[in-house]
């Protein structure tokens, strides 16, 4: 892979950082905030700190003017080391949202925060509006001095622990079902939003939240009015990418976790590494990851370049092919441990239900290939 001498050394930071901070299950544990599987906010400050939460937000906003390939090394190693800063995820994605589309006092306020440590969710979803982005209800209706939002909204990642939340609501119903959508900056403490963290099989990051009578001034609304659902789609590369990195280092920890275990574990006399069987499994994995990591980070550099119809398929097929390697390798890994790959003690189960919502999230992988094949002309 073709970083430069910079990124090789800050791919390295941050994995020494990981291994110093959170190497241990035991050191992970006692990181965690009360109530938390997957968010400390001890070590999100130390990456503040550093400089990282702000590694792709410019300069005058606070950050440190990185691309989308410093980005995609963050979030690798970060996700590799099981670093519990999963909020980041949601946060940096509400990032990439406001350096597109706020006004400048917007910019100066929100990535300075992102960069500083704040959390920050994004709600599109609904329990009637998935992947179809047009089918969303939750209204905002125009008053005197503002907008009165009322609605639900659904798999929020981190809404519980956002300070803001980018909520995507209806402001007209005229035209067509995608016109008419609006995106609004509201902080989670305005009367009238309520958040229940909903449980899952990787944990409780993910939430309902409820809009009642919730008012925001009119300065609430980043970019257009009634310009949501192309300002959405804008940002959509940006966050599959992201989704590519998060599978790229889950993929590559769980393959490191296997092919630990297999050089130890010894059966009918020798390490069950040395078997046939298992050593062309994973030579298997291995050069399926490395190809998935050529085409994410060919992605990364291609979307410095700004949009087009080429790299957002590319993305797409970055998304697809990490996801779906992920969960293919945790569940290799799982099988290869035998037992010991099913049990809590290790971290393979864990990986195992991390890798099997990739291909879910940042778009469901069959939305991903409806782009890879309407782009080759199959419509």
């Amino acid at each position: 892979m073709n970083l430069t001498e910079e990124q090789r050394d800050f791919r390295d930071a941050i994995r020494d950082f990981c291994g110093r901070e959170c190497g241990t299950r035991e050191q992970r544990e006692a990181l965690l905030d009360p109530d938390e599987e997957a968010q400390s906010t001890t070590l999100y400050r130390k990456l503040a700190q550093l400089g990282w939460l702000g590694v792709a937000i410019p300069e005058e906003y606070g950050g440190s003017g990185g691309t989308y390939v410093e980005q995609t090394i963050l979030f690798e190693e970060l996700w590799r080391g099981l670093a519990p800063v999963k909020a980041l995820g949601s946060t940096t994605t509400v990032a990439g949202c406001y350096k597109r589309f706020g006004s400048e006092d917007q910019k100066a306020r929100a990535l300075a925060a992102i960069a500083g440590g704040e959390v920050m969710s994004i709600s599109i979803s609904e329990p009637g509006a998935g992947s179809d982005v047009a089918a969303i209800s939750c209204a905002a209706t125009k008053v005197s001095d503002g907008y009165v939002l009322n609605g639900q909204k659904t798999w929020c990642s981190f809404a519980h622990r956002a300070s803001n939340i980018l909520l995507v609501a209806r402001t007209s119903r005229e035209g067509k079902p995608h016109n008419g959508l609006t995106i609004f900056e509201v902080p989670r403490e305005s009367p009238g939003i309520e958040t229940r963290r909903i449980s899952t099989l990787g944990g409780r990051e993910v939430n309902d939240v409820f809009f009642t009578d919730c008012f925001v001034p009119e300065d609430s609304i980043v970019g257009e009015p009634g310009r949501g659902f192309p300002q959405i789609m804008a940002g959509l590369d940006g966050e599959r990418l992201l989704g590519a990195a998060v599978g790229l280092g889950i993929g590559q920890r769980a393959l490191d976790d296997t092919i630990a275990y297999v050089k130890e574990r010894k059966q009918f006399g020798k390490s069950i590494g040395t078997f046939q069987a298992l050593r062309h499994r994973i030579a298997d994995l291995a050069t399926e990851l490395e190809c998935a990591r050529l085409l994410t980070y060919e992605v990364a550099r291609r979307l410095e370049q700004g949009p087009d119809p080429v790299t957002t398929r590319m993305t797409s097929m970055a998304k697809v092919k990490t996801s779906e390697l992920a969960k293919r390798i945790a569940l290799d890994g799982m099988q290869m441990m035998g037992g010991y790959g099913y049990a809590t003690e290790y971290d393979m189960e864990s990986h195992v239900r991390h890798a099997l919502v990739l291909p879910i999230y940042a778009g469901t992988n069959e939305i991903q290939r409806e782009i890879i094949s309407g782009s080759l002309g199959l419509r």
